[in-house]
């Protein structure tokens, strides 16, 4: 045994009680100890990736059944033109303007937008910047610079605060509630399946990982929530596996009046107009009409 090797083991025992039987599992730790941390890494790194998931093919209103929707753009304040579909409402009805979630574009929220348009409201469906044919990467305050282009393209359409409502899905429900404070004079604001933070959902589904110190794009709307003063409906199912009901209750609780919950006992993330939300939806609007 040489010097070297004789002094690392003298140094290992008076650090770790190091014995031979002990030499093995050491390092067996260490090397784990090492493969947790270059996994961290990379998910820190490349965490964008496990966040958003675009459709960056532009959709085409007709090939989705929306023959009647057009396409329409905005510009960013950061220099980027976005593409969008819209329809004006029928007379004074307001409009509903959507921003989804983070897989696909726009154009798989068809099933959404048509029920609306058959009674008359106004729809723009809102596309990020790198989905649905729009230059651009994704992160939060680049949706947020998003969600005023579109707002603006709203009033360019001659459609005021007070004529439109609000609707944020999944992850939209941050650029949802983001808007709804920028914008308060805002006639409803409507959350499908939104989450207290996209920190707490990460950290539900990734316990394992200190997502709380890692995340780049927070979407903190149980901080904001309190600031909404518009009307509030909250949507969720409570068999949803990707943002547990629990986050979306906790959200509604801390929100103010006037608001409004519909749970859907076996509804999920992306299913929930198979369990009656568009008449939950359409019943809240009616009664701010009739209020």
């Amino acid at each position: 045994m040489t010097e070297q090797s004789t002094f690392k083991k003298y140094l290992l025992f008076f650090l770790f009680g190091y014995t031979e039987s002990k030499n093995k599992v050491l390092y067996m730790i260490l090397y784990l100890l090492l493969g947790y941390l270059m996994a961290v890494a990379f998910l820190y790194a490349y965490q964008r990736n496990f966040i958003y998931f675009p459709d960056r093919s532009a959709p085409v209103p007709a090939l989705y059944n929306m023959p009647d929707m057009e396409v329409t753009s905005t510009a960013t304040g950061d220099g980027l033109t976005l593409r969008g579909w819209y329809k004006a409402p029928r007379g004074t009805r307001p409009v509903v303007i959507m921003f989804h979630g983070n897989g696909g574009n726009i154009g798989i929220r068809n099933f959404k937008a048509r029920p609306f348009l058959d009674q008359g409201y106004g729809v723009l469906l809102a596309e990020y910047r790198g989905y649905g044919g729009n230059a651009g990467e994704s992160s939060e305050t680049g949706f947020y610079k998003d969600g005023r282009a579109w707002m603006k393209a709203l009033a360019d359409h001659g459609i005021p605060p007070a004529r439109t409502v609000i609707y944020g899905e999944s992850i939209g429900s941050g650029t949802a509630v983001q808007m709804a404070i920028e914008y308060p004079g805002i006639k409803a604001l409507i959350l499908e399946s939104p989450f207290t933070s996209l920190t707490d959902t990460a950290q539900r589904h990734m316990f394992y990982v200190p997502c709380r110190l890692l995340l780049k794009d927070r979407f903190d709307n149980l901080s904001k929530i309190k600031q909404v003063s518009a009307p509030l409906l909250v949507l969720h199912g409570a068999a949803d596996t990707v943002v547990p009901y629990a986050l979306g209750r906790r959200l509604f609780e801390a929100a103010v009046e006037p608001k409004t919950m519909e749970t859907y006992p076996l509804g999920g993330h992306n299913d929930l107009y198979m369990h009656g939300a568009f008449a939950a939806i359409l019943n809240f609007l009616d009664n701010l009409d009739h209020g």
